[in-house]
């Protein structure tokens, strides 16, 4: 499904971006109007374009606070938000550099300073994991006292804490699911600030979320759902496999494995496998010169998995993957797929996810004929969260908005 670019990467960008647009961190003619401004492929022109937009709605954001108007502040500040991520997604050549950190930085300011003006403000909260700890922000659906189940939720390759809002917390808040949001290793702060790349056992990660999460007042220990996003999908069904306290699982969307992922010659990966590196590495660079979204891909992959050549990222990717571990999983799982995924296309991962699952499951495909069949249903957001909280209610009991 085409939106607005006919280079792949900026048009699922700026779909990604505009999907947004339900939870208000959008609005779709800002989205066109910018969108208009970039040429296909000129990464600049993208940085500078959606920079520019969300300082604009950051003074909105900032003018309407100052004169007390709290919605419009919130409105502002969340769209700013998302356009400063979405300015940053593309700096890779230097993904620590100045111009980076300065829209990342400006990006969970404007976040932060969003939340502070929500109905109820989410607490950031930070997360005792092996020697240091992992930010999250924990959304409350209401002041009771409990217990209430709860979503916890991390994303994939490219997400961030703050856009964990947008994936889940204000569908579960409102569906009166408390929400704790986090980010692991190689994934925004954590892998900036402290410098932790990807690891395969992401249930070393999980397992403290959820111990922390069970200390929390009002939390239902027997309803604990973990909703991983894109790679995410790999890593929270790899998690359950050894965390049993989870009452079920959400693969958004299901991935297999890494290592089938990047679609090379034969001869190259026979390179790789034989250490002639030497041959494997330019032509690699060459081929991830020809696109934008290959280009970005594995600039960002050396970067979050801390590879230092193309090679040495290709060996560490098999490492990423469900079939030793899935039988072990107990709880239900939700394998949900994407017609027209950019990145998944004829590997039919879902598939492999469910048909190796012992564990009670449900596959559910999203199609472009209902506008959900992008890469984790970007564009459509509303549509996953019928499916997302309607199969939680048959597998948890009713919710809020069920009562209602």
């Amino acid at each position: 499904m085409k939106f607005l670019f006919d280079d792949p990467a900026f048009d699922y960008q700026a779909l990604r971006t505009a999907g947004y647009a339900d939870y208000g961190g959008a609005q779709l003619g800002e989205v066109v109007a910018v969108a208009s401004l970039i040429p296909n492929g000129d990464t600049e022109a993208w940085r500078h374009e959606w920079a520019s937009l969300a300082e604009r709605a950051h003074r909105m954001g900032a003018a309407a606070r100052g004169e007390g108007r709290r919605d419009d502040a919130r409105a502002a500040l969340l769209r700013a938000h998302n356009y400063y991520r979405t300015a940053e997604f593309f700096q890779r050549d230097d993904p620590q550099g100045p111009e980076a950190l300065r829209l990342m930085r400006l990006s969970r300011e404007t976040f932060a300073d969003a939340a502070e003006l929500m109905d109820r403000p989410p607490e950031f909260v930070r997360i005792p994991y092996e020697d240091t700890s992992l930010p999250g922000y924990l959304y409350r659906a209401d002041d009771s006292d409990g217990p209430r189940p709860l979503v916890i939720h991390h994303g994939g390759l490219d997400s961030t804490l703050e856009e964990g809002y947008f994936f889940v917390a204000a569908a579960a808040i409102a569906h009166g699911y408390d929400c704790l949001c986090f980010e692991g290793p190689g994934q925004g702060s954590v892998l900036r600030d402290q410098g932790l790349a990807f690891r395969p056992d992401w249930e070393s990660v999980v397992t403290p979320v959820v111990d922390h999460a069970l200390s929390l007042p009002g939390v239902d220990p027997d309803r604990v759902v973990l909703v991983g996003t894109s790679l995410g999908g790999l890593l929270a069904v790899r998690a359950a496999a050894f965390e049993h306290r989870l009452a079920c699982c959400v693969a958004h969307d299901a991935v297999w494995q890494l290592g089938d992922v990047v679609a090379l010659p034969p001869f190259v990966l026979e390179w790789v496998e034989q250490g002639h590196d030497d041959f494997a590495n330019p032509v690699m660079w060459g081929i991830a010169a020809q696109q934008t979204f290959t280009r970005w891909l594995l600039r960002h992959a050396l970067w979050t998995f801390d590879a230092d050549t193309p090679a040495q990222l290709l060996r560490r990717l098999p490492a990423f993957a469900l079939s030793d571990v899935i039988g072990q999983v107990r709880c239900p799982v939700l394998v949900l797929d994407a017609e027209e995924d950019l990145f998944f296309t004829g590997l039919e991962h879902a598939k492999k996810v469910y048909t190796g699952l012992n564990s009670p499951k449900t596959l559910h495909v999203f199609t472009a004929d209902e506008g959900g069949g992008a890469h984790c249903h970007s564009g459509a957001m509303r549509l996953f969260h019928d499916r997302l909280f309607s199969w939680l209610l048959e597998t948890l009991g009713a919710d809020r908005s069920a009562a209602a």
